[in-house]
Order: C-alpha cells, then structure tokens, then sequence
C-alpha cells in the first residue's frame, strides 16, 4: 500500500530532498528505474547521500540523518570506522598490493577466527557476496547428497539467484495453504524448472515441515533457512532444535544462512544463540567490515568436496585427455579472500570483541522506548527482533512467527510514520528493519525518540 501523494508526511519528504529528486531523474537515464540494486530504490525516489561519518549519514541538500539501515546492516561499526581505516591502510602498506592473485597470510587468519567463534565451521571457503555463499551451499549439498532440490522457508531471502528467489514476499491469494506453501516465481526470467525444484516449508511449524520433509526426503539436499526470518523474525527454539533432529535424521542437510544475523545477535550468530550445530553456515555483510565478502563454512567432509587436485583444474587444457575436474565440486573467483577486505574484517571482528554488549544494550534501550511511546498513544505494536536488529512492526498480533503473521500488521502506517522520521532526520528505508552499530549511543537514542514522539503526535 503506497503512502498517500497529498500526506503531510510525503510533502515534507519532497520538500527536504529536491537534490535527490533531480539526482533521480538524471539516474533513471543512465540506470534502470535510476538505481543498480532494486532494492535501493522506493517511491517516490530514494534519497541520494553524499557523506557519512560514524551513526550518521548526510544527503545532497546537506540534511543530517541518524543510520540505522546501515547498508543492509553490514555496518556494525558504523561509517568510516578509524580501526577499519587504520587495518586497510596497514595492509596495503605493509604488503604493497591491493591483490595477490596467490594465497596469502590473511585467509588463514581469518579463517582460524571465524572458526573460533562458529565451531560448526570446521573448514571454509571466501566468495565475493552472502548470494555468493548461499549459491556455492546448495552446490555444495547437490554434490555431498546426490540429490538436486532444495527446501527454503516462506518469506526467506538467500540471494537474487532462479533457485531461491521463490516465495519470498508472495501474495497470500496466490500463496496456497499455510500448512504447505506454494512455489511461487518473484521475478521475470526465472525458470519455471525451479518452481518445480525449490520445495516451500511453512516457518516455525514443524509438524507441517516434518510432513514435507518426510513425503520428499529422497529428493531434498538441504533445507537453507534464516534463523531470524528477514533478520528479526526468530525461530522458535523447540522448532530449531526439532528440525536439526529432522534432516539428521532424513538425511538432509541443514544449511544457516547467517548473512544477516552473523555477529549480530552475538559474536557467534543466531547458531551460538539456538546451541544448534547446522552442516553449512553462509556469512556476509558485517564481517567484511563495509566491503564486499561471503564466507561458507561448515563439515570438513562436505567442503572438501571442492579440494583441487593436480588433474581437476577445469582450465587446465594439459589434462584434457586425464583430467578428472568433473569429480571435484568446482569453485573459484578472482577476488576470493581479497586482503584488504580480510584486513577490514579482522579489525571488525576485533572490535566487536571488546563493544558488541554496547551494541545490545543500546538496541535495548531503544525498542523500549519506542514501545513506550506507541504505549502513550494507544497504538497496538511489537519492536520484532533478536540481538542488534529489530523490526516496528504495527499490530494487533500477540505473536509474529512467520510471513503471513507479519503480513497481517499496518504497512500503511508504519510507511507513513517512516516518511515522518525521514523528514526528522532518522534514516532507515520505509518498513525496512532496524540495524544498530557501536557508534549509536544515548544521543542517538534520545534524538531518535524525539522524532518518534513528533511523528506518532502528528498521525495520532
């Protein structure tokens, strides 16, 4: 539902942004609908940010905003961090290049600390994105099974690629049973083959997803969840621990996309949180440290799959007549593991070490007092989320469990008041999640609060 053209809250927004709307009409010439990822793009145009710096961002016409979308949530420690600086700096010029091209002392780093805080982990790969990630898991559960379909959970995002970009946001006419979920196509382009072979679980209800599982068990690799739907919908903790007994038990794997919630609910991801032991992890976002990355981890004997050998290397045109490259799961990228990237991560990863309770509590005192002030106004509504993200969602639910109890809560006015607090300088894309960082504090808190209470009088 599309907020109102004649709302106050709208006006304001126009007002305030007219270098981004001229911005946006010279972009839609040079880039579809103006934007390079659709999701940057929201009506009537996105604003166009020139700087940030720390918990704040600042656009083309010079206003100010506190950021808590945070790129997606990949920026824990906020913009432009001096530690992160500092680790790229330090890289480059101790080792004099952006790029090996070979391997090199930062992967393995790395890679001992990842392990170190996600024990499943137990051998890795880096790829250049979380689609990235989740892309080389499902191959990675094809090869190690035998088996060529997936199962993904309703209102789940893994990537923008054919075999996940199902039922992610669908239309609950077309939806089908809440008990067994359609596969249902989100883009053009998408073959239908995939309808077909990604198989839609109902979220946090077990019996229902025991009965798929069970019917299909001979033609599933894996089911690839998120275990905070969206990054703020929890599983439910029986319903974790009941479908990692399930696939152990059907010979399934389980795949954690923790993109999202990597070292946001906690240095060890949701995993850490459920004490449940997925056989792959995909990581992104914050542990590239505002850089592009994707790390997949899990069981030794699965990712060994992709071990070379001296006769698998597919462009190795010597070993046509002997190459055995079909048996091995094959997986490169030139930017595999980039250095500097890695250096951002680490220095992520350190300080998250010493300031990630910050961040939790600061997450805290925030949803209080936004319910606080929906309280005052007498408006039904749930601060939905885990650890350092959360979602306002607009409600007459006692619970939010799955995509279709969120889709029973008031867009309209959540959109409306997201115009209001873009006005006032609190910048989060409209209905979008919050994600906070270590640089937002009781300044933050208070100036955010003071807009809520502006907007909320102002609809009320």
């Amino acid at each position: 539902m599309s907020i109102s053209m004649l709302s106050e809250a709208y006006q304001e927004y126009v007002r305030k942004t007219p270098k981004s709307k001229q911005f946006a009409e010279e972009a839609r010439k040079v880039m579809p609908g103006g934007v390079t990822a659709n999701i940057k793009a929201f009506d009537p145009y996105p604003i166009v940010m020139q700087r940030g710096n720390g918990a704040y961002l600042y656009d083309l016409d010079g206003n100010e905003y506190i950021d808590y979308l945070l790129s997606y949530g990949a920026l824990m420690l906020g913009h432009g961090h001096p530690a992160i600086k500092q680790a790229i700096q330090t890289q480059m010029e101790q080792e004099g290049t952006f790029l090996f091209g070979t391997p090199h002392r930062l992967e393995v780093e790395m890679g001992r600390k990842i392990q170190s805080l996600y024990p499943s982990m137990e051998m890795i790969r880096y790829t250049n994105s979380g689609t990235e990630a989740t892309l080389l898991a499902i191959r990675m559960a094809y090869a190690y099974t035998g088996k060529h379909k997936i199962a993904k959970f309703e209102g789940h995002y893994h990537g923008g690629y054919d075999q996940v970009l199902l039922s992610v946001n669908p239309t609950l006419s077309e939806a089908g049973p809440a008990h067994a979920p359609k596969s249902l196509i989100e883009s053009k382009g998408v073959d239908p083959y995939h309808a077909e072979h990604t198989v839609i679980l109902p979220f946090n209800n077990l019996e229902a997803v025991a009965d798929i599982l069970r019917q299909r068990k001979d033609e599933i690799a894996a089911v690839m969840m998120e275990p905070i739907q969206g990054g703020f919908i929890p599983a439910d903790r029986a319903f974790m621990t009941g479908l990692r007994k399930l696939t152990e038990e059907l010979g399934i794997l389980l795949i954690f996309d923790e993109v999202k919630t990597g070292f946001r609910l906690g240095l060890g991801g949701a995993q850490s949180i459920f004490q449940v032991k997925p056989d792959l992890t995909t990581l992104g976002k914050v542990v590239g440290g505002g850089f592009p990355v994707g790390i997949i981890g899990g069981k030794k004997d699965i990712l060994m799959q992709s071990a070379p050998t001296s006769s698998s290397d597919v462009f190795d045109s010597s070993q046509s007549h002997k190459s055995s490259a079909k048996d091995v799961l094959f997986h490169s990228g030139t930017y595999n593991g980039h250095p500097t990237i890695l250096a951002a991560g680490l220095a992520t990863i350190e300080v998250l070490e010493k300031e990630i309770d910050h961040v939790l509590a600061v997450t805290e005192q925030l949803k209080e007092g936004i319910r606080k002030l929906f309280a005052k106004y007498g408006i039904a509504m749930q601060t939905v989320g885990m650890g350092s993200i959360f979602n306002v969602v607009i409600t007459e639910e006692e619970e939010i469990s799955n995509y279709r109890d969120l889709q029973k809560s008031n867009f309209a006015l959540r959109k409306e008041l997201d115009y209001y607090l873009l006005a006032s300088g609190i910048y989060t894309k409209p209905l979008n999640r919050y994600s906070m960082a270590t640089v937002h504090g009781a300044k933050e808190v208070e100036r955010t609060l003071e807009a809520y209470e502006g907007a909320l009088s102002k609809l009320i």
